[in-house]
């Protein structure tokens, strides 16, 4: 197969992991007599340095003509730190996301038995924890009207119809090719905007039989992730609780830098780490690459090129399993590796497997 990938580094770690990435994928392209081309473009706080723009006309361009895209990593202390500045590195995540129509985020949430022991979550709890988050990406109040000024403020979280079908749509047929289970998150009970959500899942819900359906409010689904995480499924929510939900099921596996996630829609499809661009960490080979490796597999299973993401699963498992790891998740006493070694391994045993 012929994949033309459009390579999104970003800021901080983001240009490391995504060496490590590219890498990974180039070993599966040997492996299997495919052909990857792949053409790099500025986004986040490079590209305002650069062009004064955090996602550019080019990068767009080029994102359109790409057959899937390869993001990293955006975010820059200059800009969290100056709550007057006018253009910030994550607009252009969510221009990204808007101009390409990714309106549906999909998040694994998968633990690793050799990691159990770093989740915060006792072992009996965690073990065996697998699911999905599945979270709407281009409106609520992310992209609804607002207005700020220094006596008020506001963002309006607005969905329509169509919106919340389609999305819906995905978290259906999710259900339907995992365990048949899915959980509808709202706050129903509050908002108007839920109440639109339940009514149209209820509409939906006949239509698949199979699946059977839960509805919860956001408060008691966030306890119920840290309670009980293998309750879940899949689970499908709005833009704002899925931002949030999601950082909280990460962390029950004990690390961000595990987690890979697919963002797809209308164009082409994006495929990244969960983590942030970690800007204390650049240039100290410190960075865990494996998220971004996991996204490599999603992208690869996304053309349904199943054995290659299956390898690369293999892959990173057998690195875990014998202690190659970055700094934050290596036992004691164990060897050190940094980004560029635990890539380099990931690589060299899919060439040999």
């Amino acid at each position: 197969m012929k994949l033309k990938i459009a390579v999104l580094a970003g800021d901080g770690i983001g240009p490391e992991i995504s060496r490590e990435g590219v890498k990974v994928l180039n070993a599966v392209a040997r492996k299997f007599g495919h052909e990857f081309t792949y053409q790099s473009a500025l986004c986040g706080a490079a590209a305002i340095d650069a062009v004064g723009d955090p996602f550019p006309d080019e990068t767009f361009q080029l994102c359109q003509q790409s057959d899937a895209v390869f993001f990293s990593a955006v975010g820059d202390p200059k800009f969290d730190n100056d709550p007057s500045a006018k253009v910030r590195p994550e607009q252009g995540l969510l221009a990204m996301r808007k101009k390409l129509g990714l309106f549906a985020n999909i998040r694994p949430i998968q633990t690793f038995d050799c990691l159990i022991h770093m989740s915060p979550l006792k072992d009996e709890v965690v073990k065996g924890a697998d699911f999905v988050c599945i979270r709407e990406l281009t409106g609520g109040m992310y992209f609804g009207a607002k207005h700020e000024d220094d006596d008020m403020a506001y963002d309006t979280d607005i969905y329509s119809r169509p919106e919340i079908e389609r999305i819906l749509k995905v978290g259906f047929d999710y259900a339907l090719k995992r365990n048949h289970h899915l959980t509808v998150v709202d706050k129903a009970n509050v908002l108007a905007s839920s109440r639109l959500w339940r009514k149209i899942a209820k509409e939906m819900e006949p239509k698949y039989p199979e699946v059977k359906v839960d509805y919860m409010y956001v408060d008691n689904a966030s306890m119920r992730m840290i309670m009980e995480p293998r309750f879940f499924d899949v689970m499908v929510t709005e833009n704002t609780f899925g931002d949030i939900l999601t950082d909280e099921g990460s962390a029950v596996t004990g690390s961000m830098g595990l987690l890979p996630s697919a963002s797809v829609g209308s164009s082409t499809p994006v495929f990244e780490p969960v983590h942030g661009s970690w800007p204390q960490a650049k240039g100290l080979n410190i960075a865990n690459p494996l998220a971004q490796i996991l996204s490599a597999a999603m992208l690869l299973e996304h053309f349904d090129l199943k054995a290659e993401g299956a390898l690369i699963r293999k892959a990173v498992q057998a690195s875990l399993d014998q202690n190659v790891r970055t700094p934050e998740i290596q036992v004691t006493g164990g060897a050190k590796y940094g980004t560029r070694e635990v890539g380099q391994w990931i690589a060299d045993y899919i060439s040999k497997s």
